[in-house]
């Protein structure tokens, strides 16, 4: 990844800034209340109504119609759903949880033995710093790749809660199985090659797993747990905190808050900007963003899988027609830019258009 513009800086880790007495530092401030916030009033946000998807029917060899249907009406409109029958236990979903509460309650000296390196992804810390100006997110976590397996830098894999590193192998290779089927099913529900999709991820796509905790913050109004964006995948798997709210999509430029709890033991499947440049503009890449709460910490389990960097992004042939002509570029090595646009507030599939 292009990190060289990176500014070196010690990390303040959000559990530093509590402990010091919670005062919100200039940096962490979004002037006047982030974008799209309800700042000036107390009106909650709409709840989204977010498609259900049977994963158990989007997967059988002799799907029908009607789930492909739902599937490509759910990706071209809200750009996720919520995919049950997936095939992970609500037992090991709910251990998941568990590891990532016991790891964040750590003393912050045992954290830091993960620490990331200033210059680079994995470990333990927050926001990469690109620029002087740009925006903090409320937010530290654990940033980690887990496939390819011989790509995994186990230094920065915890040792503590005990079971941390056999249960996150676990749930990599569940993932992994999760996401062929919806790359396959997405291009079924678009009438192009079943194999689409997964040829342009690539046979050793990365698999990143991000770890968020977003604490208490006394300026919820003013502070982002993470700023608005979409995701620079091919697609994202989150596992939502069961108990506090937090996530929030933008539709049709309306935002919508995530009800908590979310449908029974079910994954959030949502497209990535790598996946809307495949689909030639068809699926949309989710804006979304993460606010804070004044009074109760969250935590989420993020699985963002991309293509592989020396593989050629571009739209499926299939999708591109006089009606349709081709809306973006080819693109390679994605993430290359992505993270420092991501601090800008930019999209990198924005600067791909034709």
């Amino acid at each position: 990844m292009a990190q060289n513009s990176q500014i070196p800086q010690t990390q303040t880790l959000q559990q530093q800034l509590l402990i010091n007495g919670g005062h919100t530092p200039e940096s962490y401030i979004y002037k006047g209340g982030y974008h799209g916030g309800d700042s000036n009033n107390n009106t909650p946000l709409p709840l989204a109504q977010i498609p259900v998807l049977d994963l158990s029917q989007l997967s059988s060899a002799s799907v029908g119609e009607a789930p492909l249907n739902h599937l490509r009406l759910a990706l071209s409109t809200w750009g996720c759903f919520q995919a049950t029958n997936h095939g992970i236990s609500s037992s090991f979903l709910e251990k998941m949880r568990k590891i990532s509460e016991q790891f964040f309650s750590l003393p912050i000296e045992e954290k830091m033995r993960y620490g990331r390196e200033v210059d680079g992804m994995e470990g333990y810390g927050n926001d990469l710093i690109f620029s002087n100006q740009q925006i903090l997110d409320w937010s530290d976590r654990l940033y980690l790749v887990t496939n390819p397996k011989d790509e995994r830098r186990l230094e920065f894999w915890p040792l503590n809660p005990p079971s941390f590193r056999e249960d996150l192998h676990e749930y990599t290779v569940k993932l992994m199985k999760i996401i062929d089927t919806v790359l396959i099913a997405m291009a079924r529900s678009l009438n192009v090659e079943p194999n689409s999709f997964t040829d342009q991820v690539g046979k050793r796509p990365t698999l990143f797993k991000r770890f968020n905790f977003y604490p208490p913050c006394s300026t919820p109004h003013l502070v982002l747990g993470l700023k608005e964006h979409s995701d620079g995948t091919a697609i994202t798997v989150l596992l939502l905190d069961k108990q506090v709210e937090g996530l929030e999509l933008r539709k049709d430029d309306q935002w919508y808050r995530v009800p908590v709890p979310a449908v029974a033991d079910s994954l959030l499947i949502i497209i990535g900007e790598q996946a809307e440049i495949m689909s030639n503009g068809i699926f949309k890449s989710l804006i979304h963003r993460a606010v804070t709460n004044s009074e109760r910490q969250r935590i989420s389990v993020v699985s963002f899988c991309c293509p592989e960097k020396d593989i050629e992004i571009k739209p499926i042939e299939g999708l591109i027609d006089e009606k349709r002509p081709r809306l973006f570029r080819s693109t390679k090595n994605y993430l290359q830019t992505y993270f420092q646009n991501y601090q800008k507030g930019e999209r990198s599939v924005d600067g791909l258009r034709i």
